[in-house]
């Protein structure tokens, strides 16, 4: 079977802000930091890269920024969803000459669509480009639920290539593999089941932890790709705390804290209403940080 198009390690990048405007040195410097640790491929501007405080013109240029200093080097897939499908095919449509080597739209959060709401959603933005398409579904967040049936049917669109699940329920990838066929790309958005996903036949994770354990995410995918669950299951146990702890509020309020405790970025600041990390939760990451040798 041929490679598929996004595979292993991919980091789900946070946006750097100093005083809640963004710091594009400390970006480029963290693409740099991906490249180097061996990162499989960022997304830019997801969920933990503030998507939704974002403006459409600073979610374009960050990822457009991000295209340029990647230079090629590592592919860029940028975060386009949003509620309203007009405005996912409209930031869809600002990114198709932008070097992207794909798009990841999250399921339409809040108004809470049917099924068959959520298929002509994607179908519509599918329609609107050329750029492949990875499907993100985190009912944890967006309210809704899309389904492995509703999964298969959107595969069926030929530039609709693979989804990001981050239910963490491990029975639904036999089941959308079975309904979308094999070669459509399963990549687990959740870190905690991210490497038994891949034991199941997942071709990787879309990770939150990436963005602190860069190298040791990138030697358990390859670790898992080759079928070498063994080690990578040692890799695994000592990022668990990360995995775990990197939720206790919501993303991305502690990866942002724990990559300022690295010296990855200068400041830890969100854009309200995300607040910093609380400091009763600060002891917990940092020692989730400290299990994995981060610091």
């Amino acid at each position: 079977m041929a490679k598929p198009l996004f595979s292993g390690s991919i980091v789900a990048l946070l946006t750097p802000m100093n005083e809640g405007e963004i710091n594009f040195d400390e970006l480029k410097n963290l693409i740099e930091f991906h490249i180097q640790s061996g990162t499989h491929a960022i997304v830019s501007v997801g969920t933990t890269g503030e998507s939704t405080t974002l403006s459409i013109d600073e979610n374009v240029k960050v990822i457009k920024k991000a295209v340029e200093y990647a230079a090629g080097r590592i592919p860029i897939i940028a975060g386009t969803g949003s509620n309203a499908t007009s405005e996912a095919i409209v930031m869809t449509k600002l990114l198709a000459d932008s070097g992207v080597a794909g798009c990841l739209s999250v399921v339409p959060y809040y108004n809470k669509p049917t099924q068959e709401g959520m298929y002509l959603h994607y179908k519509a933005i599918a329609e609107s480009t050329d750029l492949p398409q990875l499907l993100y579904n985190v009912p944890s967040r967006t309210g809704s639920d899309l389904k492995p049936e509703t999964v298969g049917r959107l595969a069926k669109i030929p530039n609709i290539v693979g989804i990001k699940e981050a239910t963490g329920d491990l029975s639904r990838l036999p089941l959308i593999k079975q309904l979308a066929g094999d070669d459509f790309i399963f990549l687990s958005g959740d870190d905690s089941t991210g490497l038994e996903s891949m034991k199941l036949g997942g071709q990787g994770v879309i990770s939150v932890t990436n963005n602190l354990a860069a190298a040791d995410m990138a030697k358990m995918c390859n670790l898992a790709l080759a079928g070498e669950f063994e080690e990578a299951e040692q890799i695994n146990q000592r990022l668990m705390a990360l995995h775990r702890d990197l939720f206790v509020e919501a993303n991305p309020i502690p990866v942002k804290w724990a990559a300022y405790k690295m010296g990855l970025i200068s400041q830890p600041t969100l854009r309200l209403p995300l607040t910093t990390l609380s400091e009763s939760a600060q002891p917990k990451v940092l020692a989730a940080l400290q299990q994995a040798g981060l610091v």
